[in-house]
């Protein structure tokens, strides 16, 4: 004896149009921008070492028309210290004045620039802007007010 089992035709719509939705959902929503691909793919075939093995990855997170959003942990709202302390765990506690402190904002706004530069070099691309990386700072228990 065999047993057939089909599903009725509204079933069958049913699951279509679910299938659609996921799909939908997937494309529109949680798939990456391969615009935003390309130029985090930039930042890391043409940075150099110091911006490639930076303790923060500069990316691109999303592009408005032909602004690139970058993501940065750096913000007036946020204390360096506490920032530079988590990129350098050596360096928590230390004084802003103290040399060390010193060379790692420097080194900071340097790769930071960098990684600007190589988006602002690619075709599509007419301004960068920078927005604070929360998701970032929350992970290094950093409070944002």
């Amino acid at each position: 004896m065999i047993l057939e089992h089909s599903a009725s035709p509204g079933k069958k719509v049913s699951i279509t149009l679910i299938a659609l939705a996921f799909s939908g959902i997937y494309w529109f929503g949680l798939r990456d921008d391969p615009k935003v691909t390309i130029l985090n793919e930039a930042i890391q075939k043409n940075g150099s070492s110091a911006l490639r093995d930076y303790p923060y990855q500069f990316q691109v997170v999303r592009v408005e028309n032909t602004v690139a959003v970058m993501a940065t942990p750096r913000s007036t709202t946020v204390p360096v210290y506490r920032m530079i302390g988590a990129l350098y765990p050596s360096l928590a506690g230390k004084a802003p004045n103290d040399p060390d402190f010193i060379a790692a904002e420097k080194e900071l706004a340097k790769v930071q620039t960098e990684a600007k530069k190589i988006v602002l070099e690619q075709p599509g691309v007419s301004e960068a802007k920078w927005e604070l990386d929360q998701n970032w700072l929350i992970g290094k228990n950093i409070s944002l007010n």
